[in-house]
């Protein structure tokens, strides 16, 4: 399945520009500190036939762990990138999941899953290292949510506070992300908390690693008979 075009806005421009050559190591690069992501996938459990979107999904490294661990799912991903998103289609086609993996480019702020893949919603969704890259994150969590089916779940894994590791530390990984246009969101757990109340979503929030991450699940409560 081909990457669906939208236009690009100054979010694509961007994204593109940044990874239009790192794409090429970032799977390599980045398995050393985006923890956490493994424990994510493995903590999916979708409903036997059921629905995975990924949100940012980059080069489609999740993706592809995510058909494999769950053979009898459908499985989706978009990405504002469309520099990625080759790259992603080409991973995908590599590892023979072009019939069970599909891919848009679109904006995670407000998207459409009826036109993008022909669905109402997902079973699960998953974000993993993004909303540090997307100024109105809140927006992306709010619109995942949104797109959850009755009983699904929201997954997110992204960087934490630091606050069990040394300050220095915490500083030099701080000067590295923002080379990348990373930045940290310190109060991720309060917002998605708020933000999955405010959807009618029950919340568990843990910050692994002392810290390093946070990782969140946000499971819609199931609609009334």
């Amino acid at each position: 399945m081909s990457a669906a075009e939208v236009p690009a806005g100054s979010a694509a421009g961007l994204m593109d520009r940044i990874y239009r050559h790192q794409r090429h190591i970032y799977d390599a690069s980045r398995k050393f500190y985006l923890l956490g992501r493994d424990q994510l996938i493995d903590g999916l459990q979708p409903p036997k036939g059921g629905s995975v979107l990924e949100i940012g999904c980059g080069t489609g490294r999740n993706l592809i762990r995510i058909a494999q661990r769950y053979p009898d799912c459908a499985c989706y991903g978009l990405d504002v990138s469309s520099a990625m998103l080759a790259t992603a289609q080409g991973s995908v086609v590599k590892a023979g999941l072009e019939q069970r993996i599909g891919l848009a480019q679109a904006d995670a702020t407000g998207f459409d899953p009826q036109e993008l893949f022909g669905r109402a919603g997902f079973d699960r969704i998953v974000i993993s290292y993004a909303l540090s890259m997307i100024p109105p994150w809140q927006d992306v969590v709010a619109e995942a949510l949104r797109r959850l089916n009755s009983g699904g779940s929201l997954h997110i894994v992204d960087f934490g506070d630091q606050a069990g590791l040394p300050a220095p530390f915490k500083a030099m990984l701080l000067r590295w992300l923002a080379l990348f246009h990373v930045t940290p969101r310190e109060d991720l757990p309060e917002i998605v908390h708020a933000t999955a109340e405010a959807a009618g979503a029950d919340c568990r929030i843990g910050a692994p690693y002392r810290g390093y991450a946070v990782h969140a699940v946000a499971t819609r409560r199931p609609d009334p008979a």
